[in-house]
């Protein structure tokens, strides 16, 4: 029995020493960097959650600033080609804007 008690108490001993085992690594300094870590990542201005949503809206923005420069070059072109051919700007002259030169008269008729 005694020796039963005996490799019983060298098993506690041994459990209780690798659960103890991690234990000798949490030394002060780890803890304290730990815990700035922690603050950094997750109470901090610039902590994880806002980080990603400002890349979010970051790239909602630049994805705007790529459809304005994109609808930008296409009305330059429009102007450039407005500039260069007179007869088409002045259809569009004459049919959205009602324009007429002196000498003529203009019957606009709104059919629905």
């Amino acid at each position: 029995m005694a020796k039963e008690n005996k490799t019983e108490q060298n098993a506690a001993e041994v459990e209780k020493t690798s659960r103890l085992k991690w234990l000798k690594w949490l030394t002060s300094p780890i803890i304290v960097v730990l815990g700035i870590a922690v603050f950094l990542l997750f109470y901090s201005d610039n902590n994880y959650i806002n980080r990603t949503e400002h890349q979010d809206q970051i790239d909602e923005l630049r994805a705007e600033i790529k459809l304005n420069l994109d609808s930008t070059a296409y009305y330059e072109h429009k102007a450039a080609s407005l500039n260069s051919d007179r007869e088409r700007l002045e259809k569009i002259a004459r049919e959205q804007y009602g324009m007429k030169r002196d000498n003529e008269d203009v019957y606009i008729m709104d059919i629905r």
